[in-house]
């Protein structure tokens, strides 16, 4: 009986180190949402703005904590009716061996510099906080850096976090996604992965991720991977059917030959609102999507 006590005591012990059950290197929802928490308490994250500048030195400095390979992509920029001119920097951090990276993991870490959707006039034309739109998709990817820092893919993993995706004008869709633009125009033929998935607002509490019509009609088969293991899993958020078409990173790097699909959920009501906040979004929902993610990385 001593014996069964002394076991049961340490095993109480181990528990808080792993989680309750979960690996410490397996996707963890709540440090996604840590993370998710810690853009938005920079501020207004758009290219110029004091938020955009401690926020870059906050990503290069956590992606350098999880691999040697970080490197910073910078360019000048100019956007919105005043032409504003703006230096913008990529953040590319690789995973795995050498060679010819096989996936590609993307997100855009900038965030809009006018709530152009909010429904108050006054509000119109201050920057948004970009909780879903930004950094939820950058959180992911940060603890995806985590868990592949403690368990190293077979194969090669880049790590893409785009800027100056969301300064674009309405109606203008090549204003949007520059730093996408930058990277695809720039990327050597060395570096080219086998394929690429975008985040972006995949942090919504009520998540419902169908399928993008871009994605579907240039990169069908990567489509069908994502959307039948999140099936797998028991993930009925991602929902396998078309609802719309969005001009979003990806379609840069479909332009140059990248089978890219987008991962976002569209239906999101604070977008590009004043009210995009932590309080919108959830752990649960970045769970999903991160385990999604780390069974590709993994088991494909």
């Amino acid at each position: 009986m001593k014996r069964l006590l002394i076991l049961a005591a340490l095993l109480f012990l181990l528990l808080p180190s792993f989680g309750c059950g979960q690996k410490r290197d397996a996707f963890d929802g709540q440090r996604a949402f840590a993370e998710l928490q810690r853009q938005v308490n920079f501020g207004p994250r758009y290219p110029g703005s004091p938020g955009h500048d401690r926020c870059l030195d906050y990503l290069v400095a956590t992606l350098r904590s999880y691999t040697d390979d970080v490197r910073q992509q910078s360019f000048t920029f100019t956007y919105g009716p005043e032409r504003v001119t703006a230096k913008a920097t990529n953040v590319i951090a690789r995973f795995g061996p050498g060679g010819s990276p096989r996936l590609l993991l993307c997100a855009h870490w900038d965030t809009r510099p006018w709530a152009d959707h909010d429904p108050d006039p006054a509000n119109r034309k201050k920057p948004i906080l970009g909780a879903n739109d930004g950094a939820s998709g950058v959180a992911v990817l940060l603890e995806l850096a985590r868990v592949m820092h403690a368990r190293p893919p077979r194969e090669g993993v880049v790590v893409v976090l785009f800027d100056a995706e969301d300064e674009g004008v309405e109606g203008n869709d090549d204003s949007y996604a520059i730093g996408s633009k930058v990277y695809a125009e720039r990327l050597a033929q060395d570096e080219r992965p086998e394929f690429g998935i975008l985040l972006d607002m995949v942090g919504d509490a009520d998540l419902n991720l169908y399928q993008e019509g871009y994605s579907l009609t240039y990169a069908k088969a990567y489509v069908d991977l994502v959307w039948q293991t999140a099936q797998q899993l028991g993930y009925p958020e991602f929902i396998p059917r078309a609802r719309y078409y969005v001009v979003d990173d990806h379609v840069r790097l479909l332009r140059v030959g990248v089978p890219c699909i987008d991962i976002i959920d569209f239906d999101y009501p604070y977008w590009h609102t004043l009210q995009d906040t932590p309080d919108k979004c959830s752990p649960e929902s970045l769970q999903k999507v991160g385990r999604v993610l780390e069974h590709v990385i993994y088991e494909y």
